[in-house]
């Protein structure tokens, strides 16, 4: 398997969330995209995502969505 640098390949609604994720400008810059320019982390949405191993930005984006409301 490849590694995935979260840096800076390119990321799209199919990558995949492994164990090397890190929340980089790149991944801001991915949620900003597909959220909004009001996208934000935060403490919980972060523990989501590490513990989300396995499944795709295109969730990842759904699940902060989803808190949003």
């Amino acid at each position: 398997m490849q590694f995935f640098d979260w840096h800076c390949d390119a990321i799209n609604d199919d990558t995949v969330i492994d164990s090397n994720y890190r929340n980089t400008q790149n991944v801001r810059r991915y949620f900003r995209n597909k959220c909004g320019d009001h996208f934000k982390m935060n403490r919980d949405f972060m523990v989501w995502i590490k513990q989300a191993q396995g499944k795709k930005m295109r969730d990842a984006a759904e699940e902060w969505v989803s808190r949003q409301s």
